[in-house]
């Protein structure tokens, strides 16, 4: 098998190019990296000593902002994204920096230095020129939301109260000040090379409310009131209203509960009828099944309880 057989035929040459482009001409070594949940196929490819990350997008999301790479750029030449070394959009191909990774839980000053790190990530994200705009924020947790109640994972009526807390939240949450957002700020996504993090995988980032990155790093970083007071210190210049800065955690909560129920639509099993949720300490210790439509299902259901009453959730690292 060559070493870049497992990449889609049509693709093939356009990665060796990017490669080539990088590292120079073969022999190299490429193995593939565990990736994510984008579908992406990403390689470390090796040659003369040098690293690079090659990353092959896969088959693309409807949630997929078409400039992502427009805001990877951006990231990356302010440094906040690992170096991008080539780009060949057509083709979804990309080379970039390879990093190192050590655990987040090694950050120096243990999780009041992480939070206070996260928050200062998204302070530089949002002081970049201001990236391309998609869909309002709002509009695609709704959209979200909708293909999730038609694929009738969660059985009819039981969503109903959900629904109304949505219009709800969206009639009294204007939606104004617009920065450069990623909208997927979760442990996943932050890479921690032993002296600095490094935020990745920009295939939703737009621009959008100030608030969207914080409220998702609040529940992947911040477990404590005191944590939460870091993070908030380091990520804005100003403390933000406590109304509406819950009104959109809530939001947040909701398009995770979408994705990850969504995810469990294309699970064979049956629709459910019970709601009830583990709290976050239960799914967090265990409690949660160890099948992944189980697991899924588990932590949609406390993303949903959460959008409801606000009961904190599990870092989104946590499966």
């Amino acid at each position: 098998m060559g070493m870049l057989d497992a990449i889609p035929a049509a693709k093939r040459p356009a990665a060796q190019t990017a490669l080539t482009a990088v590292l120079g001409a073969p022999p190299m070594d490429v193995a593939a990296v565990p990736g994510g949940a984008s579908g992406a196929q990403l390689f470390c490819a090796e040659a003369g000593g040098r690293r690079a990350l090659l990353r092959v997008e896969g088959v693309p999301s409807p949630l997929r902002f078409p400039d992502q790479y427009v805001s990877w750029q951006a990231a990356s030449d302010a440094g906040i994204a690992p170096p991008l070394l080539y780009l060949d959009a057509p083709n979804g191909i990309t080379v970039s920096a390879f990093v190192d990774q050590r655990p987040l839980r090694d950050y120096p000053g243990g999780p009041q230095g992480l939070a206070r790190a996260v928050g200062a990530l998204i302070h530089r994200l949002q002081a970049t020129p201001l990236s391309p705009s998609f869909t309002p924020y709002p509009e695609i947790v709704a959209l979200l939301f909708a293909h999730v109640r038609r694929t009738r994972v969660i059985a009819d009526g039981l969503l109903d109260p959900h629904v109304k807390q949505l219009a709800r939240i969206r009639t009294r949450t204007p939606w104004g000040t617009q920065v450069s957002a990623h909208n997927d700020l979760n442990p996943r996504n932050i890479l921690f090379d032993g002296a600095r993090l490094w935020l990745i995988d920009w295939e939703q980032a737009y621009c959008n409310d100030p608030l969207v990155d914080v409220a998702i790093a609040l529940d992947n970083f911040a477990a404590t009131p005191e944590l939460e007071d870091i993070l908030l210190r380091a990520a804005l210049d100003e403390t933000p209203d406590s109304t509406r800065l819950a009104d959109i955690r809530a939001l947040t909560r909701l398009y995770y509960a979408g994705v990850l129920l969504s995810a469990v639509a294309t699970m064979p099993g049956p629709s459910q009828n019970d709601l009830s949720a583990l709290t976050r300490g239960q799914f967090l210790a265990g409690a949660a099944a160890s099948g992944t439509r189980d697991t899924l299902l588990a932590l949609g259901r406390l993303f949903l309880a959460s959008f409801l009453d606000g009961r904190p959730v599990p870092p989104l690292g946590a499966i």
